[in-house]
């Protein structure tokens, strides 16, 4: 199976979350012209990443306002939306979490982001998460972590070791680790044979600067588009019997030996 997917980086609009939700409209609006299979979104668009003093009163009540919005864009357009990410309140607690819609407009999955980026403190205003994520779209098994969730390998592993065929990466990564960003995204696709969406933000938040470059990485570990630094819709396509082929010539899964891993 081929599946175009569309990466849409947004330059996010700090602390302003009906801008933020315009913007979004507008961009996936514009992205379905090309007739994708599956729309992605960054990290915590809804109000950037993060304001800190009113995080609670700026985030989504249950995640309805993000709900409400991408169910209906997907719906209207019968097309996969992974929603990136956005702030969330449930109850007390704030969470980073993750929301999938299928062709239909339903919400397949949700996922709260499990390691917050301790040099901000984001663990300190987010909730961590305690659930895995995986699902299915068109037929195809995938899965979802957040930015700083990339440098967990056994996370990610966990999750190839599940079945999933692409990895869907929402984030906000700033400068000067843009290096970091393309070699474990890219090492990720490599290591698990599967393709991996990294879909970043642009723009500045405060005193960050993010690095844009989202990417589309086969198993190979070749990208096959790159967003540059620039707010914009990037697509391509995932063949997806690359994954069997791959996995067939190179069987890092039937060589493990995981009796030796301490992990």
């Amino acid at each position: 199976m081929i599946q175009k997917i569309a990466l849409l980086q947004m330059d996010i609009a700090f602390a302003d979350p009906v801008a933020n939700r315009n913007k979004a409209e507008e961009m996936i609006c514009e992205a379905v012209k090309g007739n994708p299979d599956v729309i992605c979104l960054s990290e915590t668009w809804n109000v950037g990443f993060f304001p800190k003093e009113n995080l609670k009163d700026l985030a989504d009540v249950d995640g309805q306002p993000t709900k409400e919005l991408l169910g209906r864009l997907a719906s209207k357009y019968k097309v996969n939306i992974v929603g990136g990410s956005v702030a969330n309140r449930r109850g007390d607690k704030i969470y980073n979490t993750g929301f999938v819609f299928d062709r239909e407009g339903k919400c397949i999955a949700e996922y709260d982001k499990i390691h917050g980026f301790s040099p901000s403190g984001e663990h300190t205003y987010f909730e961590g998460g305690s659930k895995l994520c995986t699902f299915e779209l068109d037929g195809i098994k995938a899965g979802m972590i957040i930015c700083y969730d990339m440098r967990f390998l056994e996370l990610v592993r966990t999750l190839a070791l599940d079945g999933i065929q692409i990895l869907f990466i929402p984030a906000q990564w700033p400068h000067p680790r843009l290096k970091h960003w393309k070699t474990l995204a890219m090492a990720r696709a490599i290591e698990n044979q599967m393709f991996v969406a990294a879909i970043n933000g642009v723009g500045t938040a405060n005193d960050l600067k993010f690095c844009g470059n989202s990417m589309l990485i086969d198993p190979w570990g070749e990208i096959l588009v790159n967003a540059g630094e620039d707010e914009k819709i990037v697509m391509a396509e995932a063949d997806f019997s690359i994954v069997e082929d791959i996995r067939e010539r190179i069987n890092v899964f039937r060589d493990r030996k995981p009796e030796f891993y301490k992990l």
